[in-house]
């Protein structure tokens, strides 16, 4: 899959980014062609050679119907099985590392439902954190809404399933 200069696409569990060059780059002795990438949740910047960007996992944004979908997911689907920590934690970071737009739905599903019933642990919350910011970088690019609009939606139907359970941590 190639990407050119101002495509907008998805670096597994980093979020949205935007191809801001591509150009040859010596790296090892070798040269390379590579991505030059913006992530735009930290403004950080990324190279990935072109020949690793299926490997790393770049993709497209998922379209309209996808993020609908997810949104739709996230607003009525019930949570997952309590599981050891622990596994629960390797599970969710695997689905992250896949940049997936519904296994990111998954993470927010399963620990909003951990969050319901107890308090998440401090790896737990910034995973849940990371998960949310994925997800709405996406919708936003997606549906040309802003960060703060989609935030606020996304957050509502979160603290929703959750209750007050999540706010008590912020304090």
């Amino acid at each position: 899959m190639e990407f050119q200069v101002g495509d907008k696409l998805v670096y597994p569990s980093q979020g949205v980014s935007v191809v801001e060059r591509v150009g040859d780059e010596e790296l090892a002795g070798q040269t390379f062609r590579c991505y030059h990438l913006r992530l735009l949740s930290t403004n950080s910047k990324v190279m990935v050679p072109v020949g690793n960007s299926e490997r790393v996992g770049l993709r497209r944004l998922a379209d309209h119907a996808e993020v609908e979908a997810a949104m739709e997911r996230l607003r009525g689907a019930g949570g997952d099985d309590e599981h050891d920590w622990k596994d629960r934690y390797r599970a969710n970071l695997d689905r992250i590392k896949t940049g997936d737009l519904n296994e990111i739905v998954d993470v927010l599903l399963c620990l909003a439902d951990v969050a319901s019933r107890k308090t998440l642990s401090f790896r737990e919350r910034k995973m849940f954190d990371h998960a949310q910011q994925l997800l709405v970088y996406e919708v936003a690019e997606v549906e040309g809404r802003t960060v703060e609009e989609v935030e606020q939606e996304i957050g509502g139907i979160v603290q929703d399933r959750v209750g007050s359970a999540l706010e008590e941590d912020d304090e």
